[in-house]
């Protein structure tokens, strides 16, 4: 029977391949016409990226806050900060603007300074009725002046919810219907709406309008990732081909190239319509990353096939000896990256386990591509020209490798001497990185939103929901004077913290009721005694549905509230600490025997998120690790020869996480991201290097130096050639918009080029060092890694 992955198991391949040229050709295009119908599944994510595992304590309390109060991400800001604005022709346009929003079937309610009310008491029929602020129109300046005059001094409920009575900064807020938030109705409210809308008033208004609010940073941020898709596939394909020219000098081999990374890219988009998932921010980088990946596997079959036909003339021979002899090394090397990718799908986070398993699926058809369709298309091109292998000859590289066997011969205990120095400086440099949760730095910098989220950060603290849930285990428990004192208390302590904004409860509206109750007077504005409370309430009773404030902060049966504040933009220690000092206040204030309060909310559950990912990849990266030892325990049945394999591989893993740590580049999502991929690339090379290791020893009968020498020479420069176009390929990440892929691109990007020079530099060193050991025939026996004799059949 014959073996999987032998010497025999290759010759047949080969032999199946050259011989069925058209049914091969014909079922790729086939296949690639069945994944092209499945595009259509495509869909870009309307939802925000949950990190966290569905049955995860955080998100199950999240989840029960929305079934009691409903969405709390359909909230839209728009916010201006100009003088100009009180006078009553701005004025006017502004409330205008606000009113048209009302006429949108995606819009819930609008509330504007139009639209605020005045909460009197009416003493005749003992009750609270509303009265607005402004009835139509302003007319004069000396409305504007005494409506800034009642809004800016008189009511503090409304200050820092829809101005800033310090700063005369003016908001309206748009609340969109719960139902659309996480639907395709909600992106296109804002960009085609919203978006033009604003653009109008200002140009026709002379006013900087800021706009913030999770729908909307959501939409502008999703459009965002749509664009980058397209320009990273060409700024890839543009890169890795013009590389590629540069080193090949073929116009044919470039072509050649190009077709099969582009089919590589239309079946990972007919996987990613397959499988029925969203385009997401992780998802998105496949494509181009597929590109990248996909370009060194041809230029090691056609570098090799080139070299043989260099060697001996046969065209036939060498595209059989491309199979046979690269084949295995080729589909190692391509299971090993997919293996770092697939270690994702292991985590308990859905984004990062369809990204596993769709950036897996692709490498591995990429790999099958390559090895079909280069070795086929060369069979009905002619023989290559003699300029198409010049650069077989071509002096640098020859250069090169000398320069690399001249290191390893002369100066191994230098190469040794840097790779400790730098193992002990990464070290202390891994002990500065930080992990940051931050929602804002991984979006584009330079962008309007981004600008407008800092505006509002600075003018009202925040614009990322936090939320308290109190639980008064009781019916109509709320409305109760010992509980809104013990919100009040927590209250106190959330206004104390700078990085929150000014919460928002039914304490806000008790306290506006009993100003209300004593006639407007801003000295009122606090809680009611016991005995004024009974008044109060019985007031509220009377009032019409149309004065019940209290629906959005308590539930309808009185048995739970919340109170609702805004976070800055703050990292995963900071928003720890304050997490942790509002907890003791909670424990403190509120018995667990009466009260049950819950920390929730967008923010929190993306910093929980953040926390938790970063974990689940620290796993993933050493799941790969093992994974990829085991691939080489399996390859070379040495435990010498695994530990060899890896220590190359592991440094510049090291190195950069050094790097990250002088360079005060934090760990989060993005940048976690790194290692996995890096390790699962940067171990290829090791694989290409004692893939032909091991058959030079067999063919110089076990002698260590000379098969060191000879691997070295052989698969230096496609190393090299592979190393510059993923170094330049992953390069192309940095011209994202978003921080955190510039800086995957970046560190994975160096990373590789660190991988490089320790592959062929170190690696050969320990194997010279440890030669008696590692050259041992009877790990060299196991049929898996039997050396194809050059004396080969043609195919």
């Amino acid at each position: 029977m014959l073996k999987l992955f032998t010497n025999d198991f290759w010759d047949v391949t080969a032999r199946l391949i050259l011989r069925n040229k058209i049914v091969i050709l014909v079922s790729i295009v086939l296949v690639t016409i069945l994944f092209s119908l499945n595009w259509k599944n495509m869909r870009f994510s309307n939802t925000e990226a949950n990190l966290l595992p569905d049955d995860h304590a955080v998100n199950i309390t999240y989840n029960n806050f929305l079934k009691i109060f409903g969405e709390e991400g359909n909230l839209i800001i728009l916010g201006v900060k100009d003088s100009t604005l009180f006078t009553p022709e701005k004025l006017n346009a502004w409330n205008t603007l606000a009113n048209s929003f009302k006429s949108y079937n995606e819009v819930e309610t609008v509330v504007s300074i139009k639209d605020l009310k005045k909460l009197v008491k009416d003493s005749d029929e003992q009750k609270f009725k509303l009265e607005s602020f402004i009835k139509d129109s302003v007319l004069t300046v000396n409305q504007i002046n005494k409506l800034q005059e009642e809004l800016f001094k008189k009511y503090p409920f409304y200050d820092n919810f829809l101005f800033n009575s310090k700063t005369k900064t003016v908001r309206t807020a748009i609340y969109l219907k719960k139902e659309i938030v996480n639907t395709s109705a909600r992106k296109n409210f804002v960009l085609n709406n919203l978006v033009k809308k604003i653009e109008t008033f200002e140009s026709e208004n002379n006013l900087d309008v800021r706009v913030s609010g999770m729908p909307y940073i959501r939409s502008l941020n999703a459009q965002n990732i749509v664009d980058e898709i397209g320009k990273f596939v060409g700024a890839a394909l543009l890169v890795t081909s013009l590389i590629f020219f540069f080193f090949f000098r073929s116009f044919r081999a470039t072509f050649i190239s190009l077709i099969v990374v582009s089919i590589g890219v239309m079946w990972t988009l007919g996987i990613i319509g397959a499988l029925n998932y969203e385009i997401t921010v992780l998802t998105a980088l496949i494509p181009p990353l597929i590109i990248v990946i996909g370009i060194p596997n041809c230029i090691f079959l056609i570098n090799k096939y080139q070299h043989e036909v260099q060697l001996h003339g046969n065209k036939v021979k060498s595209l059989q000896r491309v199979i046979t002899k690269i084949g295995n090394a080729t589909l190692m090397t391509n299971v090993t990256t997919a293996s770092g990718f697939a270690t994702f799908i292991l985590t308990e986070s859905k984004l990062l386990k369809e990204f596993g398993i769709v950036a897996s699926l692709s490498i591995l058809a990429i790999f099958i591509l390559c090895l079909l369709i280069i070795p086929i298309i060369y069979t009905f091109l002619p023989y290559p020209k003699e300029r198409h292998l010049e650069h077989l000859n071509k002096r640098w590289i020859g250069g090169f490798v000398n320069w690399m066997e001249c290191m390893v011969k002369q100066r191994r205990i230098t190469i040794y001497m840097i790779a400790v120095i730098l193992l002990i400086v990464s070290m202390i440099g891994i002990y500065q990185i930080k992990i940051s949760g931050s929602l804002i730095e991984d979006m584009p910098q330079g962008s309007e939103f981004v600008n407008d989220i800092r505006f509002f950060e600075r003018e009202f603290n925040g614009i990322m929901p936090l939320e308290f849930v109190i639980d008064t285990k009781r019916k109509k428990g709320v409305l109760k004077l010992s509980t809104l004192k013990r919100m009040d208390e927590l209250e106190d302590l959330i206004n104390e913290i700078p990085e929150l904004s000014r919460p928002i409860s039914v304490v806000s509206l008790v306290k506006y009721s009993k100003q209300a109750y004593y006639n407007g007077n801003p000295k009122f504005y606090q809680l009611p005694t016991s005995q004024e409370n009974s008044f109060i309430l019985s007031y509220a009773k009377n009032s019409s549905s149309k004065v019940n404030l209290l629906e959005n902060f308590v539930d309808s049966t009185g048995q739970y509230a919340r109170i609702t504040t805004f976070m800055k933009d703050i990292g995963t220690d900071k928003m720890e600490r304050i997490e942790e000092d509002i907890q003791t206040k909670i424990n403190k204030v509120f018995p667990k025997e009466r009260y049950n309060v819950t920390i929730t909310g967008k923010a929190l559950v993306f910093q929980k998120g953040t926390k938790y990912l970063v974990k689940n990849l620290a796993i993933s990266l050493s799941l790969a690790i093992i994974l990829i030892a085991l691939f080489m325990a399996y390859m070379f049945r040495s435990f010498r020869m695994i530990v060899v394999s890896l220590i190359p591989n592991l440094l510049p893993l090291l190195v950069t996480a050094g790097l990250m740590g002088y360079l005060g580049v934090p760990i989060k999502p993005s940048t976690i991201l790194v290692f996995s991929i890096a390790f699962g690339i940067s171990v290829d090379d090791t694989i290409h290097f004692l893939a032909k290791y091991r058959q030079e020893l067999q063919a110089n009968h076990w002698k260590i130096k000379p098969s060191v020498y000879g691997a070295l020479r052989e698969t230096g420069v496609s190393m090299f050639y592979t190393s510059i176009v993923l170094f330049f390929g992953f390069s192309v990440f940095t011209i994202s918009n978003f921080g955190g892929t510039v800086a995957l691109g970046a560190l994975v990007s160096a990373t590789l080029l660190f991988a490089m020079l320790s592959n062929l530099l170190l690696l050969p060193s320990l194997l010279l060092s440890l030669e008696r050991s590692i050259a041992n025939k009877e790990v060299l026996r196991e049929p898996s890694l039997k050396i194809i004799p050059e004396e080969d059949e043609e195919a």
